[in-house]
C-alpha cells in the first residue's frame, strides 16, 4: 500500500491520495499556523478504524439479509501524553453504530464482533495500544 501527501499552502494543508485517486484533506487547526482546511491526522485515524469497521458490518448484514436504511459510526477516543514527549497516542476507543432498519439485535451485535475480532484489520493495528469497545442502538422508523 502506498499512499502520496501533497502540500496545498505554505501552511499545513496537505492532500493525501491513495489507490482510488480520491482526495482526503487534511489540515491543522489554527491555532497552530494551520487554516482548518482538512481533518486532523489523529482525527483521520479513527475515521480509518470506523471506516474499516463499517464496511466489515454492512457487507455482514446484508449477507444476514438485513435491511439498513441509515447506518452511522460515532468513534470517540481518549489520548493520553507519553511522559517526556509532545506524543499523545489514543489510549482508549470507542466504536458506536447507530443503524435504522429492519435489524434483528442478535445479528447486528455478531456483525460487529466479528468485524472487531475477526476481520478490520485497523482495529488490529489499534489493540496493542488501546482498549478497543464498541456498541450500538438500532433506531426504529
Amino acid at each position: 500500500m502506498k499512499v502520496q501527501l501533497t502540500r496545498v499552502d505554505d501552511a499545513f494543508h496537505l492532500t493525501g491520495k491513495g489507490s482510488s485517486d480520491s482526495l482526503v484533506h487534511i489540515d491543522a487547526s489554527e491555532k497552530v499556523g494551520g487554516h482548518n482546511a482538512g481533518s486532523r491526522p489523529m482525527e483521520l485515524l479513527l475515521m480509518g478504524l470506523g471506516g474499516c469497521a463499517s464496511i466489515d458490518v454492512v457487507i455482514i448484514l446484508q449477507k444476514q439479509k438485513q435491511v439498513i436504511e441509515d447506518f452511522d459510526v460515532i468513534i470517540s477516543g481518549e489520548r493520553e501524553t507519553i511522559e517526556g514527549t509532545q506524543m499523545s497516542p489514543f489510549r482508549s476507543i470507542n466504536v458506536h453504530f447507530e443503524v435504522k432498519g429492519q435489524i434483528d439485535a442478535k445479528k447486528m451485535k455478531k456483525a460487529i464482533t466479528m468485524s472487531m475480532e475477526k476481520y478490520c484489520s485497523a482495529t488490529a493495528q489499534f489493540q496493542s495500544s488501546a482498549e478497543i469497545t464498541h456498541s450500538f442502538e438500532i433506531l426504529r422508523g
